[in-house]
């Protein structure tokens, strides 16, 4: 679940994973395997996708949020 919304997030900002790698300060294979689903960021990275895309952990980890 976490792989699919990363993606989501990151096309609906229109952002490609070299973009989303170097403000993360990763590599865009990295980013790549997250949204494969092959490994996971970790808690402080959480926290950066989530300034970035402005949006909360839950909402990454797949919390739907009322309007």
């Amino acid at each position: 679940m976490l792989n699919k919304t990363i993606k989501y997030f990151r096309t609906s900002h229109k952002m490609t994973q070299e973009t989303l790698a170097l403000k993360l300060g990763v590599t865009r294979q990295t980013v790549s395997k997250w949204e494969k689903g092959i490994s996971v960021p970790d808690a402080d990275t959480l926290n950066k996708i989530a300034d970035i895309f402005d949006v909360s952990v839950s909402q990454l980890l797949g919390e739907t949020v009322e309007t």
